[in-house]
């Protein structure tokens, strides 16, 4: 089958597409047909060799991607609830097992997939998995209940919408900060919307004196953001050396999402009722990867990449 793989780190141009064997599916797992895999932020640092000890010079090579779409291709021993040809969704633990789904044919755990969206191409639904379970491990940890603030960084972005429209479902006050660009989008569904600014802790002290209740770093601005929540409130940052120790009675969660098939099925009926927004910044090719690195480098996207065997 066709991969997208890398033999050595560096530059966007390691990316190459190579023939490696079919996976077959063991005990619980399933073999996906892929159709749509997205690419994150997390394929750029690793692609680029920065992850130190945590992944060791490709021997002989890595596949990445962890969010895929696709059908059921094949069923393993002790497998339920799932048949060759079904539409699914799902999520790579690559770290752990470094399954990449930029593949033809990716094999998962059947406990992290979740049917389809009905109303969602394979594209659309590839760009569902690892923000929204993100989003729902953070807005978890932070525990906050109805009528309470939350801000959000970079509410404009993949993670951050998701934040906003996640958490106002469930009946939170969102500040969302973000450019100009993104204030239809936000007030639309709810959040107030905070121009991003030099001043992001003052902008919002001025919205809420008392400081905020908790707060979702999308934007991984960094440490300097616990200034905007109150005492005893929580902090939700996604990248570690930019997540801040915890100061005056503060949480402070450094989030690291897992595949969890039940909750991307909640997630995915979300999605059907409208209260989720898929979005797609572009498509490439499984031979045009290098391209998507790029682009995704440069920033400014609104929706995610993906890549298409």
């Amino acid at each position: 089958m066709r991969a997208v793989a890398i033999t050595s780190f560096g530059d966007p141009d390691v990316l190459t597409v190579v023939d490696i064997p079919v996976p077959r599916p063991e005990a619980g797992r399933v073999r996906i047909k892929v159709q749509a895999a997205a690419v994150n932020n997390f394929d750029l640092v690793a692609r680029a060799g920065y992850l130190g000890p945590m992944l060791p010079p490709p021997s002989p090579r890595y596949v990445f991607g962890w969010d895929v779409a696709g059908t059921v291709d094949a069923v393993g021993p002790e497998v339920s609830g799932l048949s060759v040809g079904d539409a699914v969704v799902g999520m790579s633990d690559w770290l752990d097992t470094k399954a990449g789904t930029q593949a033809e044919y990716v094999v998962l755990k059947a406990s992290a997939l979740a049917p389809a969206p009905s109303n969602a191409t394979a594209v659309e639904a590839a760009t569902l998995p690892v923000n929204a379970h993100t989003v729902a491990k953070a807005l978890k940890l932070l525990d906050l209940t109805e009528g309470q603030v939350l801000a959000v960084t970079g509410a404009g972005g993949a993670v951050g919408g998701y934040t906003v429209e996640l958490a106002r479902h469930r009946g939170l006050e969102v500040l969302a900060i973000a450019a100009p660009q993104d204030e239809k989008f936000l007030t639309d569904r709810g959040a107030e919307f905070v121009p991003r600014s030099d001043d992001p802790v003052g902008a919002l002290r001025a919205l809420a004196p008392q400081g905020v209740d908790g707060l979702v770093d999308a934007a991984t601005i960094g440490p300097s953001m616990i200034a905007a929540v109150r005492d005893g409130g929580g902090f939700a940052g996604l990248t570690p050396p930019k997540t801040p120790e915890p100061e005056r009675g503060i949480a402070v969660h450094r989030i690291h999402s897992e595949s969890d098939g039940a909750e991307l099925t909640e997630l995915v009926k979300l999605v059907e009722k409208g209260h989720l927004t898929l979005r797609v910044a572009r498509t490439f090719p499984f031979d045009q990867a290098a391209q998507a690195h790029e682009l995704i480098a440069k920033g400014g996207l609104r929706g995610r990449v993906l890549l298409t065997p």
